[in-house]
């Protein structure tokens, strides 16, 4: 039995919903601000981060590729002064919609030396020394950072600043690219210490490989745990019937049983509104039994079927 009242520090905000008009979550669209203008977007992004601090979560987590959201970031930590907020970003993805909801290319992945100097860089000059935890975004197996020494020495010299270094993943061979980067040593010591992964009650499969990770002492961070939205607008039946049990939304129990995971050191939510938000934080007050974890259990999809229904998510 997981006990109720789970504590909210293991909550975190991402900011990927917020920083950008255009984004691939299921029902984000529709609880947007009509016009998303810039300000628009600042302003909704301010209004759920004060929310998410009122409640008590203190981890936000933000890209350089999330449109603004690090300048909007900034911009809050200025206005409110919060001290206690841990904050993670990552690097090699760069935006290039110029604002655009509907155009070819959002984003272009790069994982090279120039675009870590300058990315790192750019986050300096707005958030400072308020970045926690540094990561590289969405490393896969292709990744050249596997054979670029002298990126691998880049990166070790933001670590050795006092910097915590640690990497996203995204697709089928999460658990791979995991353990890969898990033999990476510069100067006799790991290069990271963290991981943020795609774990979700649709997509589980990574887990085994969390777990493993985690007991040898890296940070565990889970993201897309609605599964981009899917869990909260178009759930399972068995989902539903848990949710309904407990009287919450399915994107509750989502969270629940994410948190659940006593490997899942921090679990990210990526709420488009303070209504969104406020729904997901029903989890806090879940109970999961036993029969409601094995129901949840069974309802893993094929890794490659999910990732292959992901990619065909619109930007909108």
């Amino acid at each position: 039995m997981i006990s109720a009242q789970k504590p909210v520090q293991r909550l975190g905000l991402g900011l990927a919903a917020l920083g950008r008009p255009a984004y691939i979550n299921v029902g984000r669209a529709d609880v947007l601000p009509e016009q998303r203008t810039a300000e628009a977007m600042r302003e909704r992004t301010r209004a759920v981060l004060d929310a998410a601090y009122a409640r008590g979560l203190r981890w936000v987590d933000t890209a350089r590729s999330y449109g603004s959201a690090e300048q909007f970031l900034a911009d809050w930590l200025g206005e409110r002064g919060h001290e206690d907020v841990t904050v993670s970003s990552k690097w090699g993805y760069a935006y290039v919609a110029q604002w655009r909801i509907e155009t070819e290319v959002h984003e272009i992945k790069e994982h090279s030396l120039e675009r870590l100097r300058g990315q790192w860089a750019e986050t300096r000059a707005l958030l400072g020394d308020r970045i926690d935890l540094y990561q590289v975004h969405s490393l896969t197996n292709s990744s050249p950072l596997f054979e670029d020494m002298e990126l691998q020495h880049e990166l070790a010299r933001i670590r050795d600043a006092g910097v915590r270094l640690g990497f996203s993943t995204s697709g089928a061979a999460q658990g791979e690219s995991i353990e890969r980067a898990w033999e990476l040593e510069v100067g006799g010591r790991q290069l990271f210490s963290a991981v943020q992964s795609t774990w979700n009650t649709l997509e589980p499969s990574v887990g085994r490989v969390l777990n493993e990770v985690h007991t040898g002492g890296w940070q565990v961070l889970l993201k897309e745990t609605l599964a981009n939205g899917r869990l909260a607008m178009k759930p399972p039946d068995e989902v539903a019937s848990i949710a309904a049990r407990h009287g919450v939304g399915t994107d509750a129990v989502a969270v629940a049983h994410a948190l659940a995971q006593p490997w899942a050191d921090m679990v990210l939510l990526g709420p488009a509104s303070v209504e969104q938000l406020e729904t997901n934080l029903d989890a806090l007050s879940v109970e999961l039994g036993d029969q409601d974890l094995a129901v949840l259990k069974s309802q893993a999809s094929d890794a490659a079927t999910y990732w292959g229904d992901r990619a065909e998510l619109p930007w909108h």
